[in-house]
């Protein structure tokens, strides 16, 4: 990982009038007919006014968050902040972001401009072949995923990762607000899911892992998407190896470990899960649990407990993800489910 600090990026820059109003357009895209947004924007210019002399005088501080269960498509806790909070949050990362995000390794994936599931399925499918040379030869994968990531980052072995990158101890002093701003179970650990930055921060945090893994094992076929990681290779034997020095690597520097029963060692032939995928050597198929999660939609809409609107939505998201798996009759029949609903 790149050690030196950039002392071009300064907290007069995240305050600044002009960026305020950037962060609140991103903040409100999509969003525009929430209640929200509509009474922050009764007193526009002043709340954006407000929000620059709190942060200008370092007296700001982040609202409680408001935390909900979804279980779509399985059960997670969301943590949402206020609207007036989200506009700092883009605002923060809006300046600190392209300095991070020039340092992160190409094939993680998750959360940044030009990448995201499509990419990741693309890179898995160029790997394949390499490892397999063109399915010629039997290969493996490496498939881990990171035990309850969200839940037990270390606030402070973050903040050492991104001093690194930033001086400006106005900037930490913010990031330190934000992050804290969130009861975990354990002290001193956790980011809430929900939120920009613990997006931004979960990449920041695991491209130590990215550096490990690309850089001192010198894994060539290496894929992360937020904190789901493959690597291919033709030796099961190394890809035992490295499971084995990734799960230290973690223990000790960032103070994660390897789920033990979703962190496995599996033949390509037999289909890896990634992404939202059964990606086989030649194919790709949908999971079983998008399937059951899209059928179950249908019936609540059958049965009037959800509205058009939200289940035009639900389709259309669903169709457009669904068109990158080799499931065409699966497709014809969720079209006439749908037509019929």
């Amino acid at each position: 990982m790149l050690n030196h600090k950039e002392d071009k990026i300064t907290y007069e820059q995240v305050y600044d009038y002009k960026n305020l109003i950037l962060a609140y357009e991103k903040a409100r895209k999509g969003k525009t007919l929430m209640q929200y947004v509509i009474k922050f924007e009764e007193d526009l210019w002043r709340n954006l006014y407000n929000l620059h002399i709190e942060l200008k005088n370092q007296t700001y501080s982040p609202k409680p968050l408001k935390t909900f269960i979804i279980t779509d498509p399985k059960t997670r806790r969301i943590s949402k902040s206020a609207f007036r909070d989200r506009i700092v949050h883009h605002a923060l990362v809006r300046i600190i972001e392209p300095i991070f995000d020039k340092a992160f390794i190409y094939d993680s994936c998750a959360n940044r401009t030009g990448k995201g599931t499509l990419f990741a399925i693309n890179r898995f499918s160029l790997f394949k072949r390499k490892v397999t040379k063109n399915f010629t030869r039997n290969a493996f994968c490496l498939k881990a995923d990171i035990r309850h990531y969200f839940d037990e980052v270390n606030r402070e072995t973050l903040i050492r990762v991104i001093r690194r990158k930033i001086l400006d101890e106005r900037i930490i002093g913010l990031i330190r607000l934000i992050i804290n701003n969130f009861e975990s179970e354990i002290a001193g650990k956790g980011m809430p899911l929900g939120n920009l930055t613990s997006q931004f921060f979960a990449n920041v945090y695991l491209n130590e892992l990215d550096y490990f893994a690309k850089h001192k094992l010198k894994t060539k076929h290496y894929i992360r998407y937020v904190d789901d990681f493959i690597i291919l290779h033709k030796s099961q034997v190394q890809l035992m190896s490295w499971k084995e020095q990734i799960d230290l690597f973690l223990k000790k520097e960032l103070k994660l470990e390897l789920h033990p029963q979703k962190s496995k060692i599996i033949p390509l032939k037999r289909g890896i899960d990634f992404v939202g995928f059964r990606n086989f050597l030649h194919y790709r198929l949908l999971r079983k649990r998008s399937i059951k999660n899209m059928e179950r939609k249908i019936m609540l809409f059958k049965n009037g407990e959800i509205s058009k609107e939200v289940f035009i939505e639900s389709i259309k998201g669903w169709l457009a993800h669904a068109s990158w798996a080799n499931s065409h009759n699966l497709k014809v029949k969720m079209k006439k489910e749908i037509n019929d609903s």
